[in-house]
Protein backbone atom coordinates (compact mmCIF):
# COMPACT_ATOMS: atom_id res chain seq x y z
CA UNK A 1 0.00 0.00 0.00
CA UNK A 2 2.96 2.33 0.59
CA UNK A 3 3.88 2.23 -3.10
CA UNK A 4 0.40 2.66 -4.53
CA UNK A 5 -0.11 6.21 -5.77
CA UNK A 6 -3.26 8.23 -6.25
CA UNK A 7 -2.48 8.31 -9.99
CA UNK A 8 -2.61 4.51 -10.07
CA UNK A 9 -6.28 4.25 -9.12
CA UNK A 10 -7.86 7.69 -9.65
CA UNK A 11 -10.67 8.30 -12.11
CA UNK A 12 -8.94 9.95 -15.04
CA UNK A 13 -12.05 11.31 -16.74
CA UNK A 14 -14.22 12.87 -14.02
CA UNK A 15 -17.60 14.38 -14.81
CA UNK A 16 -17.16 18.13 -15.18
CA UNK A 17 -19.30 21.21 -15.79
CA UNK A 18 -18.55 24.81 -16.63
CA UNK A 19 -19.03 27.54 -14.00
CA UNK A 20 -22.10 28.96 -15.79
CA UNK A 21 -23.89 25.58 -15.95
CA UNK A 22 -27.21 25.96 -14.14
CA UNK A 23 -28.26 23.71 -11.27
CA UNK A 24 -30.99 22.01 -13.27
CA UNK A 25 -28.41 20.91 -15.87
CA UNK A 26 -26.04 19.86 -13.07
CA UNK A 27 -28.75 17.68 -11.53
CA UNK A 28 -29.52 16.11 -14.90
CA UNK A 29 -25.83 15.41 -15.49
CA UNK A 30 -25.47 13.78 -12.05
CA UNK A 31 -28.42 11.50 -12.73
CA UNK A 32 -27.26 10.65 -16.26
CA UNK A 33 -23.71 9.81 -15.13
CA UNK A 34 -24.79 8.26 -11.79
CA UNK A 35 -22.47 10.47 -9.73
CA UNK A 36 -22.99 12.44 -6.54
CA UNK A 37 -20.82 15.42 -7.45
CA UNK A 38 -19.44 17.35 -10.38
CA UNK A 39 -16.17 19.23 -10.77
CA UNK A 40 -16.46 22.80 -11.98
CA UNK A 41 -13.68 23.65 -14.42
CA UNK A 42 -12.64 26.25 -16.94
CA UNK A 43 -9.90 25.24 -19.39
CA UNK A 44 -8.84 22.33 -17.13
CA UNK A 45 -8.49 24.62 -14.09
CA UNK A 46 -10.51 23.46 -11.10
CA UNK A 47 -12.81 26.23 -9.87
CA UNK A 48 -15.11 24.30 -7.57
CA UNK A 49 -17.14 21.23 -6.77
CA UNK A 50 -20.90 20.87 -6.64
CA UNK A 51 -22.56 17.93 -4.95
CA UNK A 52 -26.12 16.66 -4.81
CA UNK A 53 -26.28 18.10 -1.28
CA UNK A 54 -25.42 21.54 -2.63
CA UNK A 55 -28.31 21.28 -5.08
CA UNK A 56 -30.67 20.14 -2.32
CA UNK A 57 -29.51 23.07 -0.19
CA UNK A 58 -30.26 25.46 -3.07
CA UNK A 59 -33.72 23.92 -3.47
CA UNK A 60 -34.51 24.61 0.17
CA UNK A 61 -32.77 27.95 0.69
CA UNK A 62 -33.45 29.51 -2.69
CA UNK A 63 -36.73 27.80 -3.50
CA UNK A 64 -38.22 31.03 -4.88
CA UNK A 65 -35.57 31.09 -7.57
CA UNK A 66 -35.70 28.73 -10.51
CA UNK A 67 -32.92 26.11 -10.55
CA UNK A 68 -32.24 26.99 -14.15
CA UNK A 69 -31.30 30.54 -13.07
CA UNK A 70 -28.66 29.57 -10.48
CA UNK A 71 -25.17 28.74 -11.77
CA UNK A 72 -23.02 25.95 -10.35
CA UNK A 73 -20.22 28.31 -9.33
CA UNK A 74 -22.69 30.43 -7.31
CA UNK A 75 -23.23 27.72 -4.71
CA UNK A 76 -19.92 25.86 -4.91
CA UNK A 77 -17.92 25.89 -1.67
CA UNK A 78 -15.02 28.35 -1.89
CA UNK A 79 -12.49 26.10 -0.17
CA UNK A 80 -11.54 22.94 -2.05
CA UNK A 81 -9.32 20.16 -0.71
CA UNK A 82 -7.18 18.59 -3.43
CA UNK A 83 -4.38 16.05 -3.69
CA UNK A 84 -1.44 15.45 -6.02
CA UNK A 85 -1.26 12.36 -8.25
CA UNK A 86 2.12 11.51 -6.69
CA UNK A 87 0.58 11.17 -3.21
CA UNK A 88 0.22 7.67 -1.78
CA UNK A 89 -3.11 6.05 -1.04
CA UNK A 90 -2.24 6.27 2.65
CA UNK A 91 -1.81 10.05 2.29
CA UNK A 92 -5.12 10.29 0.41
CA UNK A 93 -6.95 8.40 3.18
CA UNK A 94 -5.34 10.61 5.84
CA UNK A 95 -6.37 13.76 3.97
CA UNK A 96 -9.93 12.48 3.47
CA UNK A 97 -10.17 11.83 7.20
CA UNK A 98 -8.74 15.24 8.05
CA UNK A 99 -11.00 17.27 5.77
CA UNK A 100 -13.96 14.87 6.22
CA UNK A 101 -14.52 14.42 2.47
CA UNK A 102 -14.93 11.11 0.65
CA UNK A 103 -13.66 12.54 -2.62
CA UNK A 104 -10.66 14.62 -3.66
CA UNK A 105 -9.87 16.26 -7.00
CA UNK A 106 -6.39 15.36 -8.23
CA UNK A 107 -4.35 18.36 -9.35
CA UNK A 108 -1.02 18.35 -11.21
CA UNK A 109 0.69 21.62 -12.10
CA UNK A 110 -2.52 23.57 -11.34
CA UNK A 111 -4.58 21.44 -13.75
CA UNK A 112 -7.25 18.87 -13.01
CA UNK A 113 -6.03 15.39 -13.95
CA UNK A 114 -8.49 13.20 -12.08
CA UNK A 115 -10.63 12.48 -9.07
CA UNK A 116 -10.16 9.94 -6.29
CA UNK A 117 -12.91 8.65 -4.03
CA UNK A 118 -13.01 6.35 -1.05
CA UNK A 119 -14.92 3.96 -3.33
CA UNK A 120 -11.96 3.92 -5.77
CA UNK A 121 -9.65 2.99 -2.90
CA UNK A 122 -11.91 0.25 -1.56
CA UNK A 123 -12.51 -1.19 -5.03
CA UNK A 124 -8.76 -1.39 -5.58
CA UNK A 125 -7.84 -2.60 -2.10
CA UNK A 126 -10.87 -3.85 -0.12
CA UNK A 127 -8.62 -5.48 2.47
CA UNK A 128 -7.69 -1.99 3.66
CA UNK A 129 -10.83 -2.10 5.74
CA UNK A 130 -11.20 -5.60 7.18
CA UNK A 131 -13.32 -4.14 9.97
CA UNK A 132 -16.09 -3.47 7.42
CA UNK A 133 -16.69 -7.22 7.22
CA UNK A 134 -16.63 -7.46 11.02
CA UNK A 135 -19.14 -4.60 11.33
CA UNK A 136 -21.46 -6.39 8.90
CA UNK A 137 -21.21 -9.62 10.95
CA UNK A 138 -22.04 -7.73 14.14
CA UNK A 139 -25.00 -6.04 12.45
CA UNK A 140 -26.32 -9.41 11.20
CA UNK A 141 -25.91 -11.02 14.64
CA UNK A 142 -27.76 -8.10 16.20
CA UNK A 143 -30.64 -8.59 13.75
CA UNK A 144 -30.74 -12.33 14.54
CA UNK A 145 -30.86 -11.66 18.28
CA UNK A 146 -33.70 -9.18 17.74
CA UNK A 147 -35.68 -11.77 15.74
CA UNK A 148 -35.10 -14.42 18.42
CA UNK A 149 -36.21 -12.01 21.14
CA UNK A 150 -39.37 -11.14 19.21
CA UNK A 151 -40.12 -14.83 18.64
CA UNK A 152 -39.78 -15.47 22.39
CA UNK A 153 -42.02 -12.54 23.24
CA UNK A 154 -45.06 -13.84 21.38
CA UNK A 155 -45.92 -17.52 21.29
CA UNK A 156 -49.09 -19.56 21.62
CA UNK A 157 -49.49 -21.78 24.63
CA UNK A 158 -51.05 -22.18 28.06
CA UNK A 159 -50.90 -19.15 30.34
CA UNK A 160 -48.97 -19.93 33.51
CA UNK A 161 -51.28 -17.59 35.46
CA UNK A 162 -54.83 -18.52 34.41
CA UNK A 163 -54.32 -21.76 32.43
CA UNK A 164 -56.07 -20.46 29.27
CA UNK A 165 -54.67 -21.17 25.79
CA UNK A 166 -53.66 -17.86 24.22
CA UNK A 167 -50.84 -15.79 22.76
CA UNK A 168 -48.27 -15.47 25.50
CA UNK A 169 -45.54 -13.02 26.38
CA UNK A 170 -42.81 -13.29 28.95
CA UNK A 171 -43.52 -11.22 32.06
CA UNK A 172 -41.45 -11.48 35.26
CA UNK A 173 -40.05 -14.82 34.13
CA UNK A 174 -43.49 -16.31 33.37
CA UNK A 175 -45.34 -16.82 30.09
CA UNK A 176 -48.72 -15.17 30.57
CA UNK A 177 -51.61 -14.05 28.37
CA UNK A 178 -52.59 -10.45 27.60
CA UNK A 179 -55.51 -10.52 30.08
CA UNK A 180 -53.33 -11.62 32.99
CA UNK A 181 -50.69 -9.06 32.10
CA UNK A 182 -53.29 -6.27 32.13
CA UNK A 183 -54.53 -7.27 35.60
CA UNK A 184 -51.03 -7.07 37.13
Amino acid sequence: MKNILVSDIMTRDPVIVHPETNLLECAKKMVKNKVGSLLITNKNKLLGIISHRDILWALIKKSKEDLSKINAIDISPRKIATIKPSATIREAIAKMKKVKFKKLPVIHEKELVGYITIKDILNFHPELYPELEEIEKIREESKKLQRIKQAKEISDGICEECGETSSLREFNGMLICENCRETR
